[in-house]
């Protein structure tokens, strides 16, 4: 379960990327000046940061806790399949 969290967590931040680096790219031709370029790239640049910082987070958190975190799903699915 943790292993399919971390790995869904990491795509979805690959695609906040890959979908901030689209939108730059399809935006600059419209852009007047350099200046509200560097304005959009520094702002896309700390949300990207600010994302991927709070998702690092909560794997890292979730590594250190996930006997808490996942104990009770684990338990019903092995009450499910009769091991418990």
């Amino acid at each position: 379960m943790y292993a399919g969290d971390r790995r869904w967590a990491v795509f979805a931040v690959a695609a906040l990327w890959a979908t901030y680096a689209f939108v730059f790219w399809k935006v600059l031709p419209y852009v007047g000046t350099q200046e509200v370029m560097y304005a959009l790239a520094i702002a896309g640049g700390i949300v990207l940061l600010f994302n991927t910082a709070s998702i690092l987070a909560m794997i890292e958190h979730y590594a250190g806790d996930k006997e808490h975190i996942y104990g009770l799903d684990i338990h019903y699915l092995d009450v499910l399949r009769g091991k418990g």
